[in-house]
């Protein structure tokens, strides 16, 4: 029986991200735009179930949900072909459609206000509350020709939100016969992926705590000066509950991104739709083997387990060859089991940013590896392929953790035509990520020490009356994360995580070097 997983698209960049990654599985699957078999789809072997759910009339209907606070990306897939696809009761737009202006603090809290005429009112504070305990006053000034003026919100609506989102959860959940768990696709950086997409973590955790919950989050281009200029508090705000709340996060670096495809697929301005695709190549292939069932890794927990040996280490970098977009369709190369898994481990293919040293760089170490193969191959050459890599020495593991490559095989789409015989993705814990949170914590620290900024979060609830303890708490608990990836690239790990009370993580999360329960055997 297949074990159903549930997708939430939350933001712009989630949205934009999960419509790529649908459009690739309708491909893979010969499922047309309007969610109907195609009439060449009849050689099955396939688990479209995981994803899909067939309505009374036979018609293939995602497991999805659509949710953003504004509207234009959303309405841009309604008005697309592809508008069809979804079901219209799980698509999500705030009935303000203002957005959380990039501020994390505004999506978490989900409440938009607006003035009678339209005009989205930047500043508001809390005042003390009415008689009526549902209600509060919000003390509002708006730009030139308005006034100071006092108004009474229903403090409800942000509970509203949750309730009609939840509601949403629920009736997917109560649908499937055996739910695996979740996946958020979401950004780290802007308003509705961090904030919201945070909010639905820890709700999630509470509410599913036996199921799983994956993501795809999108950090931003540290190598280019954002328009966001909150960013920085935006991604440690959302990193904390990366850590306490998903069981796997599958970082997607822009800055890598966008090196890749100027450098290995020799894009001189790549385009949102061109690094989306990109996205959606590693997100299909990543699910290959949930979709594709061979006799190991069939279902996400099996995927999972390998590959996080510790709980809190489970934020995961890729690497996919031979990688190709539209434009360059009729370029081939030669491919072999070898050539492929060489190439995945070339920090040139890595989708991760790593910003090391050099002699940083030179001791860090892999933690896990599981590569998914396509294509034509015997098992005879994964065995020979991973004898040369270790008699070259091409991998640096942890001394504490088994040192192998563990290799996935599966068959490719008979519906997709590819020009190369085999392809791979990399899936892979590897310390050097903690060089990518070292920035953020670095960015963070830059702002923080001229409190820029911070008024845009102190009108809100979490962070009224100049409480920014959650500012504190988060930057302690990514620190902690980077110690403990530092760690890992010591012999003693193990006893570095009983021997310092200080670095094991309770409460709300899982002591370092324990298991986590949701992945055990």
């Amino acid at each position: 029986m297949p074990r159903e997983i549930i997708t939430l698209q939350v933001g712009q960049c989630g949205n934009q991200i999960g419509m790529e990654f649908w459009k690739q599985l309708c491909l893979e699957h010969g499922i047309s735009k309007e969610g109907i078999l195609e009439d060449f789809a009849t050689q099955g072997g396939d688990r479209k179930d995981v994803f899909f759910y067939q309505a009374d009339d036979q018609q293939y209907i995602p497991r999805a949900l659509l949710i953003d606070l504004e509207p234009r990306v959303i309405n841009g897939i309604q008005n697309s072909e592809y508008r069809n696809l979804y079901n219209h009761e799980n698509i999500f737009v705030s009935e303000h459609g203002g957005g959380a202006g990039n501020n994390w603090a505004s999506g978490y809290d989900q409440v938009c206000l607006q003035s009678d005429s339209g005009v989205y009112l930047q500043s508001l504070q809390l005042l003390p509350s009415t008689s009526n305990c549902n209600f509060v006053v919000i003390k509002l000034y708006g730009s030139l020709p308005y006034k100071w003026t006092e108004i009474v919100v229903n403090a409800d609506q942000g509970k509203g939100v949750e309730e009609a989102i939840m509601d949403m959860i629920d009736r997917e959940a109560d649908g499937s016969d055996s739910l695996e768990g979740f996946v958020l696709c979401h950004s780290i950086a802007g308003g509705t992926g961090s904030g919201m997409g945070s909010y639905l973590l820890e709700t999630l955790n509470d509410r599913y705590s036996k199921k799983l919950v994956q993501t795809y989050s999108v950090f931003p281009n540290q190598m280019e000066t954002s328009d966001v200029v909150v960013q920085p508090y935006n991604s440690l705000l959302t990193l904390k509950r990366l850590t306490l709340n998903a069981d796997c996060v599958v970082v997607l670096d822009n800055t890598a991104l966008n090196r890749i495809a100027v450098e290995r697929l020799h894009l001189t301005n790549p385009t949102f739709a061109q690094t989306n695709s990109l996205v959606s190549t590693v997100m299909s292939a990543s699910t290959t083997t949930l979709r594709y069932p061979g006799y190991m890794n069939n279902d996400l927990v099996g995927l999972l387990a390998s590959l996080i040996p510790t709980p809190r280490c489970h934020f995961l970098m890729t690497g996919y060859t031979p990688l190709t977009v539209e434009c360059q369709a009729n370029v081939i190369r030669k491919t072999t089991v070898l050539d492929v898994m060489r190439r995945l481990l070339q920090t040139k293919n890595i989708m991760v940013s790593s910003y090391a040293r050099t002699k940083e760089a030179s001791q860090a170490k892999y933690i896990s590896i599981l590569n998914i193969i396509q294509g034509e191959m015997e098992p005879t050459q994964v065995h020979e392929s991973l004898q040369r890599i270790r008699e070259r020495k091409l991998v640096n593991f942890i001394e504490w953790g088994p040192a192998s490559i563990q290799v996935a095989l599966s068959r490719k789409s008979p519906y997709v035509q590819t020009a190369h015989r085999v392809s791979g993705l990399m899936l892979a814990s590897h310390t050097s990520i903690r060089h990518l949170f070292s920035k953020c914590l670095s960015q963070y620290s830059l702002l923080r020490k001229k409190q820029a900024f911070l008024d845009n979060y102190r009108k809100f609830p979490m962070f009224a009356d100049n409480d920014l303890s959650e500012f504190d708490e988060s930057r302690e608990i990514l620190e902690s994360l980077v110690d403990e990836y530092k760690a890992c690239e010591s012999p003693d790990y193990i006893k570095w995580g009983m021997e310092d009370p200080d670095q094991v993580l309770t409460g709300e999360g899982n002591a370092s070097g324990t298991v986590d329960p949701k992945l055990a055997a």
